[in-house]
């Protein structure tokens, strides 16, 4: 079990979760460092981060929920989620390729029909059903809500 502190994102940490963020192969559009939750071990290598991304004034959005490679199972994508979840307000949305939904079941994330989806969602989920047979993804994706 990897060894780890909880903190907010600094401007510093901003080019590691970044790197995080594409080595992971997750959305990278609008991440703001201010938004995020880091993991760090003892001597402050970021090992996953989280952030609470708002589209507009009535949405939020978990999202670019990263852990490393090498600390991937160990608990630290769930502290991260733990955290978040007590700061977020409901009902909170998010985005995750279809596998991953029983993972974030656990937390009372449910998955929503097109017609239940907010706008910004549909019109995601849409283009995704689009381009997901073009690239070879199977998986899906789904869009998630917590009330």
């Amino acid at each position: 079990m990897a060894d780890f502190t909880l903190r907010a994102a600094t401007e510093q940490d901003f080019p590691g979760i970044r790197r995080l963020i594409h080595l992971v192969g997750i959305n990278p559009m609008s991440l703001d460092w201010r938004r995020f939750l880091i993991a760090v071990d003892s001597s402050g290598q970021l090992l996953g981060c989280g952030q609470l991304k708002p589209h507009g004034k009535e949405v939020i959005e978990l999202a670019s929920i990263a852990v490393e490679p090498a600390y991937q199972h160990q608990g630290i994508a769930s502290a991260i989620i733990d955290q978040l979840l007590g700061r977020a307000p409901r009902p909170l949305y998010l985005i995750c390729r279809g596998p991953m939904g029983p993972f974030y079941e656990r937390w009372g994330f449910r998955s929503l029909s097109l017609p239940e989806m907010p706008s910004y969602f549909r019109r995601l989920a849409r283009l995704a059903g689009v381009v997901a047979p073009l690239i070879g993804d199977s998986g899906g994706m789904l869009v998630m809500e917590l009330k």
